[in-house]
């Protein structure tokens, strides 16, 4: 089975044993059966691992935990809260961008794509990587978030001083399968309007860099 996948050669050592087991395949039939369906699956599947190939393990520093792709036409792109330079500004992206600005004086950037970060060791995950066009969490139950799981595990047990950022509940919850006395967590609240104006204020991304610096690692360029 993952002689078929496409994704970065030390991801794919480290999830090979995922990637044999029969959720794995049983995820594989469920998007091929939709699409044989008629449904239009998002991100295109050259993009599904688009987190793990722009960020390979060995170069993982910060780990940002998203939920769901964006499931509008040719906004997901495997990043999460990422999207193309042509796409609109998500909502949650904006309010992410206005804590930048807040935090570090950065401007406000006029598109949503987030390569640069995800190129200098911010690993973007969503816990889902696919969705049905215009059905939020459609395959919410398909398997992936066993999957994810030990993608978190893996990276928790594999590595040390990595600096995860849990924004919202659902990114919270993911709090447990992560060693604390090895890693780094900043918790917040989400991005998203409907959380109000909790996440300004939470300071993550000077807070990143300072515990970067502290391990003697380069720090992260967020302008995007």
């Amino acid at each position: 089975m993952n002689k078929d996948i496409e994704i970065e050669s030390k991801w794919k050592s480290v999830l090979k044993d995922e990637f044999e087991k029969p959720y794995f395949g049983d995820i594989k039939s469920q998007i091929i059966a939709d699409i044989k369906s008629g449904k239009t699956i998002f991100p295109p599947g050259k993009l599904i691992f688009n987190a793990f190939n722009l960020t390979p393990f060995d170069k993982v520093k910060v780990v940002i935990l998203g939920q769901d792709p964006y499931h509008g036409k040719g906004q997901a792109m495997g990043l999460c809260f990422s999207v193309p330079r042509n796409i609109t500004r998500p909502a949650s992206l904006l309010n992410i961008y206005k804590e930048m600005n807040r935090d570090l004086g950065i401007p406000i950037a006029e598109h949503g794509d987030l390569i640069n970060w995800a190129e200098q060791g911010v690993f973007m995950l969503n816990a889902i990587l696919t969705v049905i066009e215009g059905k939020a969490g459609s395959h919410a139950n398909i398997g992936w978030q066993q999957f994810t799981d030990n993608v978190i595990k893996s990276i928790s047990d594999n590595k040390n001083g990595i600096i995860f950022l849990l924004w919202g509940n659902f990114a919270k919850n993911k709090k447990s399968l992560i060693d604390s006395s090895k890693h780094f967590i900043l918790e917040s609240a989400h991005p998203s309007p409907l959380a109000g104006n909790a996440f300004q204020g939470n300071s993550h991304f000077s807070k990143t860099n300072e515990l970067l610096i502290s391990q003697g690692l380069e720090p992260i360029d967020w302008n995007v």
